[in-house]
């Protein structure tokens, strides 16, 4: 497989960062760079991965929390979300304050992304979904070669997105889940923002909530 991926637990809120590469370069991306940037940064020293850009899925802190200090330090570009996410990414340092984060660098995406987009780690393509509803700029990652994608906080094994938080809905949701990511086949695995990998097969025949049968 020409894409490879590690997850990296940060935070207390025990984040899935994903370390991903391309195997012919050895070039790769941080996927939600929340926080334990000394983890992040010995996690691709250990898989021999020279971190070329940051990807994110959306704006919350424990997602987003380290990317601004990590875009600084290394010089980083930062792709993602969708603009709409900006909602939450100017309110880094409020969201750092109320969960007990350490303070977050400022960061302004240097792309923002949009349905359809692509992305490049090394010489590996990555789709870009828009899918909204967990937060209104939410997008995910498909890697159609390895048939991977990485959902950020949308979908769970047997869970889905919080929608309770500002200008979450439930309804655009499950539109995302159903619309978006089903059609791209059950085989497909996910790595979720949180917990355990599954793929979209299992969700759609067990998941309470967005299941065939919910």
């Amino acid at each position: 497989m020409s894409l490879a991926y590690r997850i990296i637990p940060v935070t207390q809120f025990e984040q899935n960062c994903s370390l991903i590469w391309c195997t012919a370069t050895m070039k790769g991306a941080l996927v939600d760079p929340g926080g334990d940037i000394d983890r992040l940064l010995a996690g691709a020293k250990q898989a021999g991965v020279s971190i070329e850009k940051l990807l994110l899925t959306h704006g919350h802190i424990d997602h987003a929390g380290a990317t601004g200090e990590l875009a600084e330090r290394f010089g980083l570009p930062i792709e993602g979300p969708q603009e709409e996410e900006r909602f939450w990414i100017d309110q880094l340092e409020m969201q750092g304050r109320m969960f007990g984060f350490p303070k977050a660098k400022n960061f302004t995406p240097d792309r923002w992304l949009n349905d359809g987009d692509e992305v490049t780690v090394g010489n590996e393509h990555l789709s870009v979904l828009f899918t909204p509803g967990h937060t209104p700029g939410h997008i995910v990652f498909f890697h159609a070669p390895s048939k991977l994608a990485i959902v950020g906080d949308v979908l769970f094994a047997g869970s889905v997105g919080r929608t309770d938080f500002p200008r979450g809905n439930f309804d655009d949701l499950v539109s995302s889940i159903r619309g978006k990511l089903w059609p791209l086949g059950n085989e497909v695995q996910f790595i979720p923002g949180h917990g355990p990998m599954s793929t979209f097969g299992a969700e759609r025949r067990n998941n309470p909530f967005v299941g065939d049968h919910a």
